[in-house]
Parts: structure tokens; C-alpha cells; sequence
């Protein structure tokens, strides 16, 4: 998009524009967006009911899964409603401030997630590795804890987006993002300003978050297959081996999906950008969707009540 010498004084109101460059097929793509959100609503819904009315999910393990699902029903809402309104209903604007409040909320909710796979693969590294340890290292206690902790991390250090954009942005070339969503950057390269502090300050959240949890849950991993290469016996490895396969399933499509639409989005300069706005809203809808069926088909003792449902 052009920009002219006209400036605008901090508007009141934004514009999504979808998915530039597939204008006249958005509505046909909101039917999979639609469906995936849906899933991943009634999915981690029904995570969430089982692992409360089961007293024998109160494991440290399925108490961060019921985490992981709340927050993957809050991230996928946080953007899939408005997404569909503007593939379906054309109802693109959004008042400048609640374009904030939606980009603080995915953002903080994506940091919550990565914080939560980093609690859970310590779990797991503690139960592999000092099994006799865990049940006193990891009470319920120290999960609400963490809880908190991942929460106030990611609350805190999203929140100087809101206040550097606020502060810092008053005047902009233009009202249109060319988005189907309010993203930092997108909302940053409005401004006609210098926007080096804003681009600066979020590539730091961006690596302090994935770089240190990402680093942390390889370290364990690699603590844990070293630990369960040294077991005896064949059975006890598959059995520890098993006991991962969801939580490695689940990190490796977040950081995958992360890293795929952060370099085509800062490296592919001869990419379509549609290509790269349609894989950011990928990776916003497709992990809490298939987390839930990912978790389902993988954990037995969610799979035992999920029997016990339809049996019953």
C-alpha cells in the first residue's frame, strides 16, 4: 500500500482488511477457520470439564493441560470472531483502542501458552528423572504458582507494546491495516513516526520469551532421553517415552507454525502477502485446535473417560 504526505492524528478507528489479495474468496476461507474454531472451543471445553469432574486428573500434568486449554479457548476467541465477521459480514472496522485490546490479548495468550509448555515439560523432566521427588516438588500449590507466574510474565511484558504505541504513536500515514488481525507490527508501520523503539522492544519479547523457554524445554528433553536411555528395561522406556509424546506433539506445532510465519514474514521478501497473513492466522487457530485431539488420542487417562462418556 501507497503511503501519501497526509497524517492522520491518532484515529478513532482502524480498518481489517482480511487477507489481501483473496478478497474475493474470504468468505469460503472463514468455513475452515470456522470449523477449526469451533473444534478447539468444544475440544478444550470438554478437556477442561473432564479434568475437573475426574478427581484422578488432579495431577500436576492434567492440571497445566486444563491451563493450556483454557488458554487456547481464550485465544482462539480473542481472534476468530472478528476474523469471520470480516470474511463474511465485511464488518472490517474496529475502534483503535479495541485494536489494542486485541493485539495485547493475543500476544499476552500466546506468551501464557509458550510459559505453560515450558511448566510442563519441567513436570515431565522432574517425573522421569527423580520420580521420588515429584509428588513432593510439584504440589498444587507450586502449579497455581507457576500459574500465576506465566500469567503475570506475559502480562508484563506485553503491556509496554500498548504504552510505547500510545505514547510514542501519534500521527499515521494511514487507517488500513492489511490484516486480518491487529498484530503489533501491523499496527506500528501505520505510524508516520519513528517506530525503531516499538520494532525493537517487541523483537525482546519475542526472543526473551521463545528463546528462553524454547532453550529450556530442549535442555530438559535432552535430560529426559538421557535419563530414559539408561532405564533397564524395555517397557519402562516405551512407557516413559509415551508419557511425552503429547507435550512434544503440542510444542512442536506452536514453535514450528511461530518460527515458519516469523521468517517468511521477516526473510520472504518474494512471498505473496497473503501467503504470509494467511499463515499468522494458521498459527493462531490450529494449535488450540488440535491440542485438544492431540491430548485425546494420545493420553490414556483421558482417553479411559472419554470411553466412560460415550459408554455411558
Amino acid at each position: 500500500m501507497s503511503i501519501s504526505n497526509v497524517t492522520i492524528l491518532t484515529p478513532s478507528v482502524l480498518t481489517l482488511t482480511g487477507i489481501p489479495g483473496l478478497e474475493s474468496v474470504q468468505s469460503w476461507i472463514g468455513i475452515p477457520f470456522c470449523a477449526m474454531y469451533l473444534t478447539a472451543v468444544l475440544g478444550n471445553s470438554w478437556l477442561l470439564s473432564i479434568i475437573r469432574s475426574e478427581r484422578s486428573l488432579r495431577e500436576p500434568m492434567y492440571l497445566f493441560l486444563g491451563m493450556l486449554a483454557a488458554t487456547d479457548i481464550a485465544l482462539s476467541t480473542s481472534v476468530v470472531p472478528k476474523m469471520l465477521g470480516i470474511f463474511w459480514f465485511h464488518a472490517s472496522e474496529i475502534y483503535f483502542d479495541a485494536c489494542l485490546l486485541q493485539m495485547w490479548l493475543i500476544h499476552t495468550f500466546l506468551c501464557i501458552e509458550s510459559g505453560i509448555l515450558l511448566a510442563m515439560a519441567m513436570d515431565r523432566y522432574v517425573a522421569i528423572c527423580s520420580p521420588l521427588r515429584h509428588a513432593a516438588i510439584f504440589t498444587q500449590q507450586l502449579v497455581t504458582q507457576i500459574g500465576v507466574a506465566v500469567t503475570l510474565r506475559a502480562a508484563i511484558l506485553v503491556a509496554p507494546c500498548l504504552v510505547l504505541i500510545k505514547c510514542r504513536l501519534h500521527l499515521y500515514h494511514t487507517t488500513v491495516i492489511s490484516h486480518s488481525y491487529c498484530e503489533h507490527m501491523a499496527i506500528v508501520k501505520l505510524a508516520a513516526g519513528n517506530i525503531r523503539v516499538n520494532k525493537v522492544y517487541g523483537l525482546f519479547v519475542a526472543f526473551t520469551v521463545a528463546g528462553c523457554d524454547l532453550t529450556i524445554i530442549t535442555l530438559s528433553y535432552v535430560q529426559i532421553f538421557m535419563a530414559v536411555f539408561r532405564l533397564p528395561q524395555k517397557e519402562a522406556r516405551l512407557k516413559a517415552v509415551h508419557t511425552c509424546v503429547p507435550h512434544i506433539c503440542v510444542f512442536l506445532q506452536l514453535y514450528l507454525l511461530a518460527f515458519f510465519s516469523f521468517f517468511t514474514h521477516r526473510f520472504g521478501g518474494h512471498i505473496p502477502p497473503y501467503i504470509h497473513i494467511l499463515f499468522s492466522s494458521i498459527y493462531l487457530v490450529v494449535p488450540p485446535c488440535l491440542n485438544p485431539l492431540v491430548y485425546g488420542a494420545k493420553t490414556k487417562q483421558i482417553r479411559i473417560h472419554v470411553t466412560k462418556i460415550f459408554c455411558s
